[in-house]
């Protein structure tokens, strides 16, 4: 990860310098600097993992609390705990910032577009049908609204506390770097496919077709992205904001592909296990039925997700052969796969 960190440094770079670019945080306007936001994402992660063992250490043992929360740290947070969080952590935002910038030159890099040939292709394999159409005609346009629209903010949720529980709350360091290299790497993919595909998506290239959903807070984002785009296309430097819209790959699926893979390959219990296939299930049809991706989106999303797994099992040693695979935990680890991801049942 921190080698696909450093080469996505170097990318856009290169991308931003050429076409003119200022390299921004993405989230600096509404969440606060990176140097302010992430101490404090830590911060509350830590005490998260720290505090309710340390209040029943106390009630356990009849110890002070200031007892208890030394002797929480000694079990939990060992030299190396505290240096593969700061890595993976750093790493990881580096791929992510560098992911975003990238995906805001898009359209100065390759100004096509490929909308048009999507939805020729959904309408293909939907026998002639939109598939968003046939979505909104099974599912109604006014409470399923709300319910994928309340879903497709979910998944927002789902990138942090999946990278908490990797780098912050877990003990399996194997398990933990396949899992964020893995995001890495579809952050890397996903930009690779923007620039190669530019897309809008359908409910920016076909509004008609959704004009008649319920109006959610899905629908204030749509419109607040198209606005951004239009701003950084017309005054590329003069603002903070970036564009972020790109359709193909869906990284909403791809992530979540992702996700279901490494469940299954650390032979998660099963209610874990359908619960992350069939939150896929649910994030697939949300996005194709909100506008927000082609029905051939969601395929290129499979795809990355799951060549995503196998790379960064590639890169992280978890794997035998060519077959991705978990390895055993070193012995300094102190939880292993049975605590972290409760054994398949």
């Amino acid at each position: 990860m921190v080698v696909l960190a450093a080469v996505m440094t170097v990318a856009t770079i290169l991308v931003c310098s050429v076409q003119g670019l200022p390299i921004r945080d993405p989230d600096d306007d509404t969440l606060g600097p990176a140097y302010v936001r992430f101490p404090l994402f830590l911060l509350v992660a830590f005490l998260c993992d720290v505090l309710p063992r340390m209040v029943l250490r106390h009630r356990r043992e009849k110890e002070g609390y200031v007892a208890s929360f030394r002797a929480v740290l000694h079990e939990r947070w060992h030299p190396s705990q505290v240096r593969f969080m700061f890595i993976g952590l750093a790493g990881w935002y580096v791929a992510y910032a560098t992911f975003r910038n990238l995906k805001n030159a898009v359209p100065f890099v390759n100004g096509s577009l490929w909308d048009d040939t999507l939805e020729r292709l959904d309408h293909t394999l939907w026998l002639g049908h939109d598939p968003g159409a046939v979505l909104h005609t099974v599912f109604g346009q006014s409470a399923a609204a709300s319910v994928f629209s309340l879903i497709y903010v979910a998944w927002i949720a789902l990138i942090p506390l999946t990278l908490m529980w990797a780098l912050v709350w877990s003990r399996n360091h194997a398990l933990g770097s396949w899992f964020v290299t893995a995001f890495a790497v579809c952050w890397a993919l996903g930009a690779a496919t923007y620039f190669a595909f530019p897309t809008l998506g359908p409910v920016y290239s076909d509004p008609g077709t959704f004009a008649g959903l319920h109006e959610t807070t899905v629908t204030s984002l749509q419109s607040s992205m198209i606005a951004d785009r239009s701003i950084v296309l017309g005054d590329p430097t003069g603002h903070h904001a970036l564009q972020s819209i790109a359709a193909f790959a869906s990284l909403h699926v791809g992530l979540t592909v992702t996700v279901c893979l490494l469940v299954e390959l650390a032979g998660a219990r099963r209610s874990l296990r359908l619960l992350a296939w069939s939150f896929l299930v649910l994030t697939s049809l949300a996005t194709v039925y909100l506008g927000w991706h082609f029905f051939v989106d969601t395929l290129g999303g499979v795809v990355v997700g799951a060549v995503a797994v196998w790379v960064a099992a590639l890169a992280t040693g978890n794997h035998v052969g060519w077959r991705p695979r978990l390895v055993r935990q070193s012995e300094e680890e102190s939880s292993g796969v049975s605590q972290d991801l409760p054994a398949r049942r």
